[in-house]
């Protein structure tokens, strides 16, 4: 039997996604079949608007649609914080703790390797950039890396630790923390609990 040429592609596009082999792409195509048009062209409309109606923050890197982003544009924020995450999941999950009002630094991913992914492809360098920037204007700045508990993160925390150390000098007080208690090694910041998060928040560690 030959599959129809719309079905085919939607199937192909299905498994371009992370986590998505061939045979959840083929149950999410025929499921897509049974859906009223109306409705699937609202979920067409949400695909195409997903990058037009999006843009990254130039001051953090978090995905919002406006630049600055809110958390950046927020003058109630406390900008000498910084929390760095690697993804916006990441910075989405620590805001629904509402205990944490510094602002962030998203990553885009971790050095990884094995992936080939190292400093010059996640935005590590606009980071450091970005804190001689605030050196110029603020005497007492706090880091907080938070990537996740995994090697990549572990690894990712080291080298910007580095890297900010060489930044410091007599005028200005850098201090470099980490998330502390409450995260289990290998766990995802995207899945962690509110409860966990704000544990973690509170038990940072200088490091």
């Amino acid at each position: 039997m030959r599959i129809p040429q719309a079905i085919k592609r939607l199937i192909e596009a299905f498994e371009k996604l992370p986590g998505i082999g061939p045979k959840t792409a083929q149950r999410l195509t025929f499921y897509l079949l049974h859906v009223p048009q109306g409705q699937l062209e609202g979920f067409a409309e949400a695909l195409a608007s997903l990058k037009k109606n999006t843009v990254l923050c130039s001051v953090c890197k978090n995905v919002g649609e406006t630049d600055p982003c809110s958390v950046c544009a927020n003058s109630a924020r406390d900008h000498s914080t910084i929390m760095v995450v690697e993804q916006p999941l990441d910075l989405l999950a620590l805001e629904r703790t509402g205990k944490y009002h510094g602002v962030y630094h998203v990553l885009h991913g971790a050095i990884n390797p094995m992936d080939n992914i190292g400093p010059d492809e996640i935005f590590i360098g606009k980071l450091i950039e970005r804190t001689r920037e605030l050196s110029e204007s603020t005497p007492n700045i706090e880091i907080i890396l938070a990537t996740n508990p995994t090697m990549e993160g572990e690894a990712t925390a080291m080298y910007i630790k580095k890297q900010l150390q060489e930044l410091e000098n007599g005028h200005w007080k850098l201090e470099i923390s980490r998330l502390g208690v409450g995260l289990p090694t290998g766990a995802d910041l995207e899945y962690a609990d509110e409860t966990t998060l704000m544990r973690s928040i509170e038990g940072r560690r200088i490091f």
